[in-house]
């Protein structure tokens, strides 16, 4: 990995609320992620399982972390299973963690090599009665490859048919929304990091530049600033293109006249950047260009003000929605027949804003988050309102990564990303 050390406090810290909320002699277990084949003996990137990383901030393979907080034996209260180094590995593979520096890492001192897993796991399941199993349940999953981690429930309901099962997913998706000070320093940094890569862009645009080479100016930046790369597929939209949401294919001239929509966002210590502009690829808006730009702005900001410790999921996105069916009216985009005979299961508004303002961010870009509960202080949400006009060649999205404070308005970690018409086409054309 590229990030510095990050506290071990951190680690020990969610582990302890996680075994808090565990039932009597019960058993909880992660798996590390698959490295995915692509072909021959090709692999994609090996990203670690978030929820092994959130618990003990171990980066590699092959890792397994056991908690059994009423264990007989205070030493197995949490224990680590790591593949095994040694001089052949670190010459092939690089070095992995000893003992000792997973200790460092994660505060955990009861650590083993993956072979005596089974063994032991055998021997501290004759002790409990509940065993945790860790699915993936966020509401957007769509995963169809099976996992390490379903391959492990299967085989562990096959080899202990007698013991009860219960879910880690919902504690970890309430701890995991709610940010600890170290998460939200990460984060911090990995929304500068997408700063230095917007403010290099924006000397780097104009007429005749590809997309992918704002996609390539951004990643120069990201790697030198000790970011792995992109959090996300990025978004590099210019004209037309910004109104395909997912556009993801970057490879379109950028042509005088038209808006490019920039939805890129830095990784830090994997942890998730998430932001979007809307830049005018001559340096300049037209008229009508900074009219809707303007009306997505106070959207955002508005949007902001109304995520506060309290508010509720569904009921912010309504508000949000009065706020920009406001200023479609005002851009004669929409007129007062189409609100008054709107469907109320798709609003007016939504032909020109159909997606949805805000989503938790953390180690996921998309990150956990129970969204039938109130929003909690130290959650950090997206902001992201957008007006998408294919008949006028253009779309404008812009998104800030906020944090819930205890009173007042959110905190912005992006408050120093340029924003505003004037900075922006000061900022290309000085």
């Amino acid at each position: 990995m590229k990030y510095e050390t990050i506290d071990k406090a951190l680690y020990i810290k969610n582990r302890n609320n996680f075994m808090a909320q565990m039932k009597p002699k019960s058993l909880a277990v992660f798996n590390s992620n698959d490295i995915y084949p692509i072909s021959a003996d090709s692999t994609m990137p090996f990203q670690q399982a978030r929820d092994i990383l959130y618990l003990s901030g171990v980066d590699q393979e092959e890792s397994i972390l056991l908690l059994f907080p009423d264990a007989p034996d205070p030493k197995n209260r949490e224990v680590l299973f790591l593949k095994e180094t040694n001089e052949h590995i670190a010459v092939w593979e690089g070095e992995k963690l000893t003992k000792e520096r997973a200790f460092e890492v994660s505060g955990i001192k009861t650590v083993y090599w993956l072979q005596e897993f089974d063994k032991i796991f055998f021997e501290l399941m004759t002790q409990t009665e509940t065993i945790y199993f860790n699915t993936n349940e966020h509401y957007r999953q769509a995963v169809e490859t099976q996992t390490c981690e379903d391959r492990f429930i299967a085989k562990t309901k096959e080899k202990f048919p007698a013991h009860q099962w219960a879910k880690s997913n919902p504690i970890l998706q309430r701890l995991r929304s709610i940010k600890d000070p170290i998460e939200i320093k990460l984060m911090q940094k990995a929304c500068d990091i997408t700063e230095k890569g917007f403010r290099r862009i924006l000397n780097f645009v104009k007429p005749g530049v590809m997309e992918y080479n704002l996609e390539a100016e951004f990643m120069h930046e990201f790697l030198n600033n000790r970011s792995r790369g992109f959090a996300y597929t990025p978004i590099i939209a210019s004209g037309n293109n910004a109104n395909v949401l997912h556009y993801i294919e970057n490879n379109q001239e950028c042509k005088a006249g038209d808006l490019i929509l920039l939805d890129v966002g830095a990784e830090y210590a994997n942890y998730s950047s998430d932001m979007s502009r809307t830049i005018p690829v001559s340096g300049k808006f037209t008229q009508r260009q900074k009219e809707v730009y303007n009306a997505v702005n106070r959207v955002k900001n508005e949007a902001t003000k109304l995520l506060v410790p309290g508010a509720l999921w569904k009921e912010y996105h309504e508000e949000v929605g009065k706020l920009m069916t406001s200023e479609l009216l005002g851009l004669g985009l929409l007129d007062k027949a189409d609100v008054q005979n709107e469907n109320p299961d798709w609003p007016a508004y939504k032909k020109y804003f159909m997606h949805g303002t805000s989503h938790h961010i953390g180690l996921d870009t998309h990150d956990y988050g129970i969204l039938w509960e109130p929003i909690q202080p130290n959650m950090v949400f997206t902001v992201e309102p957008g007006i998408y006009i294919p008949q006028e060649g253009f779309g404008i999205r812009l998104e800030d990564d906020v944090v819930v404070q205890e009173k007042g308005e959110p905190f912005n970690l992006m408050r120093n990303i340029p924003i505003e018409v004037e900075e922006i086409e000061e900022l290309m054309n000085g």
